[in-house]
């Protein structure tokens, strides 16, 4: 699903328009799905008393349909429609639909009535998607009514809570505080990203009849959020005739002395995911542990350090097997050794194959050059992604689109910056937005398996490698949810998330 900024949603809704689906249409259309929306989510809705705040713009219009449908059809025990604004500003569409609400005989008030405190209800259609600014004027007031005078009501705004913008992912002044949020044709950007979407509540994305090539296959919008939809393709049944050598052989080059659960969870995950050979790598004393874990892993030693890290003498090594291998997974568990770092740097530039780099990997990259014309994929935490640009992990949190994206298009790297809603750039300026995942997540050992769950699907999809990345990004935060949703939040582990795997894989599996 693309997310959109709100300059292309005001492009989007002008085609649209543009091509014979006139204004009024879309307007009726909106209030419709948001009648929809109530009677699913509020039934039985005749038994709620319901407040519809309107502003004077094409939200405010939405705002009057959505009023004059529950008034024609009856469908609430009380209504009440309240316009911030001064009538004699009212114009276009907007203007329209109130005459229409008008004519079916329900009345507007410039204030709140003092029995439409007790609403149950609250519809928020006072400003929409065009905002620029904090609110001010009538407008506060009416977002200040709304929070404070229905302590008891739910609040449902009308496709974006009134005062927060659309694009910036903190508001400069107030704004409803909504339980939910009916938006139309895209999510917009402060809907989708990392922290701004939690001011929406329950958000719900309607059609509301924009031919779906506007958004969907317009490259001019680069931002997607990742859907089953997205990524089903990817696990459609296998040919019977199939053999272990049709989806790829995944090297895993990690771990050290005493870290040695790192390479084996990659490897695992690798497995997990459907690669169909893994081997592990690793300095020769760590090999014993690695192999322990799982007999399914194939392992070889390589030379070490006088510390127990893979030396720089294990560069050869690392090239003759690769000699037959899909993929190079490159970090977990491999310390900080000066002969590792600059291990990792020559691999970095020199190994043709796709590489998935994580953990140490990256912190032997930092101050280094990232400049690369081959497939890499980069999977760094807030932390890490501080140190591949110069920031502090803080500047990385209130800026991971810009800052990803930056990285990619300069570096030619894939960026998988991890967090709450994990944020996907590649260097062509494509991104996508993640949203499964949740505090389970935040444990040690599941950035491991999420190395490995990437390598094990663009492994098998190379010709696809951009939505293999996606969905292992997608299928990892999932797994999460079903594990904590079964254990709790605090219980889960890493290798909790290989149990809760096969779940979320038949999820995608069923959108095919």
């Amino acid at each position: 699903m693309k997310i959109l900024t709100a300059a292309e949603m005001r492009e989007v809704d002008r085609l649209t328009i543009e091509r014979g689906i006139p204004g009024p249409i879309l307007m009726e259309n909106a209030g419709s799905r948001v009648v929809d929306y109530l009677r699913e989510m509020f039934s039985p809705l005749a038994g709620h008393r319901i407040v519809v705040f309107c502003g004077k713009g094409n939200n405010g219009g939405d705002g009057f349909v959505v009023a004059r449908q529950l008034f024609q059809r009856r469908l609430c025990a009380e209504l009440t429609v309240i316009e911030s604004f001064p009538r004699e500003s009212l114009s276009g569409d907007a203007a329209q639909a109130r005459a229409m609400l008008l004519a079916a005989g329900c009345a507007t008030f410039p204030n709140i009535p003092e029995q439409a405190l007790q609403a149950t209800l609250v519809i928020d259609a006072l400003l929409g998607t065009g905002i620029k600014g904090p609110a001010k004027g009538a407008t506060l007031d009416g977002i200040r009514a709304i929070n404070t005078r229905f302590p008891h009501a739910l609040k449902v705004a009308v496709d974006i809570p009134s005062g927060f913008p659309t694009d910036e992912l903190v508001a400069e002044g107030e704004y409803v505080q909504a339980s939910h949020t009916i938006t139309f044709t895209a999510l917009k950007r402060s809907q989708a990203l990392s922290p701004s979407y939690e001011a929406m509540g329950r958000l719900a994305v309607y059609p509301i009849g924009t031919p779906d090539e506007l958004c969907e296959d317009n490259d001019r919008h680069k931002l997607r959020l990742t859907r089953t939809g997205d990524i089903a393709r990817l696990f459609a049944p296998r040919s019977r005739n199939s053999n272990k050598g049709m989806y790829g052989h995944v090297l895993v080059v990690a771990g050290s002395v005493g870290k040695t659960g790192a390479p084996a969870m990659t490897g695992i995950a690798a497995l997990r995911t459907g690669a169909g050979l893994v081997t592990v790598a690793s300095a020769g004393s760590a090999i014993p542990n690695i192999a322990g874990v799982s007999p399914e892993l194939m392992t070889e030693l390589l030379p070490q350090t006088t510390a127990g890290h893979i030396a720089k003498a294990a560069r050869e090594n690392i090239e003759i097997l690769l000699q037959n291998k899909t993929l190079l997974a490159l970090g977990p568990g491999l310390g900080t050794d000066p002969e590792t770092v600059e291990l990792v740097r020559e691999l970095y530039e020199s190994v043709e194959q796709p590489m998935v780099v994580d953990a140490d990997g990256l912190n032997a990259l930092a101050g280094g050059s990232l400049q690369t014309h081959r497939t890499r994929i980069l999977t760094p935490h807030p932390g890490e992604m501080g140190r591949l640009t110069g920031k502090s992990a803080k500047e990385v949190q209130a800026a991971r689109l810009e800052l990803a994206s930056e990285l990619a298009q300069r570096s030619g790297a894939t960026i998988v910056l991890k967090g709450d809603r994990t944020v996907i750039a590649f260097a062509d300026g494509d991104a996508w937005v993640n949203p499964t995942g949740n505090p389970a997540l935040a444990t040690g050992g599941t950035g491991d398996i999420l190395t490995g769950m990437i390598a094990g699907l663009v492994a098998q999809f190379l010709t696809d490698w951009k939505r293999a990345v996606a969905a292992a990004v997608w299928l990892h935060g999932r797994a999460g949810e079903l594990a904590a949703g079964e254990l709790g939040e605090q219980p889960v582990i890493a290798t909790d998330l290989l149990h809760y795997l096969p779940t979320a894989i038949a999820e995608c599996r069923a959108a095919v």
